[in-house]
């Protein structure tokens, strides 16, 4: 196995595995086991694949719809605010999430590990096009 630099958080849908749970993925081959394949329009499988391939650590919380589930990644992020002893996080990833909400709780846990946000240029915009009345 290569070396793992730190640890990417990332919600995203599957096919399969578990939800409401902080699962590590540390190669392809375990993510395909764990997770199968990317459900129609999800972004999730396909960021994990890029994540491990730059020797990252994946930290997937399956979710039931990526952008829309809020529930599931509320409470999600409050899994990472429990889980602060051992993760070397580096990011947090949520693709299909622009809600200011969200955005405002996984703040907090980015805060504390000095973690990045990633996300895709639409969730941006529609983070920054929220505040608009």
């Amino acid at each position: 196995m290569h070396n793992i630099h730190a640890a990417i958080a990332l919600f995203g849908e599957a096919e399969k595995g578990r939800f409401h749970s902080l699962t590590r993925v540390a190669s392809l081959e375990q993510l395909n086991e764990l997770f199968g394949h990317p459900t129609e329009d999800s972004q999730g499988l396909l960021f994990a694949i890029q994540f491990l391939l730059y020797n990252y650590e994946v930290i997937y919380l399956r979710i039931e719809e990526e952008g829309f589930d809020r529930n599931n990644y509320l409470e999600g992020i409050q899994l990472l605010h429990e889980s602060r002893k051992d993760l070397n996080l580096a990011a947090i990833c949520m693709p299909g999430v622009g809600d200011p909400d969200i955005l405002s709780e996984c703040s907090s846990v980015c805060q504390h590990y000095q973690a990045y946000l990633i996300m895709t240029e639409k969730d941006l915009y529609d983070y920054c096009t929220s505040f608009q009345a």
